[in-house]
């Protein structure tokens, strides 16, 4: 083996006999330098096959981790319902940082699935969402038709009193009828790398949520970006005991 898989081969061990346990700091990079003989960029090296493989991560300004077992979880159908149930209040654990919200072309994704023309105005909630040590865990952004949302509190940069789609509802008048997600895993880009503190060729999930009032009309899309390996989806649902018309889609 190279030398920075020997390294990446010793910590990995060092994590799976217990000499490094979940939530451990890493030794700084010139001590594990020393240790192995090796140079600070080979180390780094060694470092980023682990960090891809989902065994470490960086905290930026801090140091070195082993990753610690404990996922986020992500509710995808029922999400509403609990909303309801609880008026709408805001329980997510993750602290929502409004970035943005103003209006703005819409980029061609979302034209897309809006059914809109290239860079018509939309306006944009940006938001990021960050853990109780403060590493940011999820990208975000929701984007609503101006002939509603323009003018409203929905275009003000702050977090709004209640889930989201309540606060469309309450000003539209019109109720969120159906919802379809666009689901993709890509390599993230090096922007994303840097503020989510995962190695260049990790993996991000993105998902692009369209919902529509009774009548097909967009009330929102939002997308979603999080590193694949700290999320888990949970999906309930019916399963229905007569037969269902099938239908396949694939863009292949």
């Amino acid at each position: 083996m190279k030398k920075y898989q020997q390294i990446a081969e010793a910590i990995r061990t060092g994590i799976r006999d217990g000499e490094f346990r979940p939530g451990d700091q890493l030794p700084a990079e010139t001590v594990l330098a020393e240790r192995h003989q090796a140079t600070v960029p080979t180390v780094r090296q060694a470092k980023a096959v682990l960090q891809a493989e989902g065994l470490i991560e960086s905290r930026h300004g801090i140091g070195t981790f082993v990753r610690e077992e404990s996922r986020l979880q992500r509710r995808s159908r029922s999400r509403y319902g609990e909303a309801r149930g609880r008026s709408g209040l805001l329980t997510d654990s993750l602290r929502h940082d409004i970035v943005s919200a103003r209006s703005e072309p819409a980029p061609a994704r979302i034209a897309d699935v809006m059914g809109i023309e290239l860079d018509e105005a939309v306006v944009v909630r940006r938001r990021d969402l960050y853990d109780e040590s403060d590493q940011l865990q999820e990208i975000g952004a929701s984007y609503l038709p101006v002939e509603f949302a323009a003018g409203t509190y929905l275009a003000e940069p702050d977090v709004v009193p209640k889930a989201l789609f309540l606060c469309v509802e309450e000003v539209t008048k019109r109720r969120y009828a159906t919802a379809t997600d666009h689901w993709v895993a890509r390599p993230a880009t090096p922007d994303e790398c840097d503020r989510f503190g995962i190695a260049i060729g990790a993996y991000v999930l993105h998902v692009i949520h369209v919902a529509r009032d009774e009548g097909g009309d967009v009330l929102e899309v939002s997308e979603s970006i999080w590193p694949a390996d700290r999320v888990r989806f949970i999906d309930e649902y019916d399963v229905p005991s007569e037969p269902t018309s099938l239908a396949v889609k694939s863009d292949v």
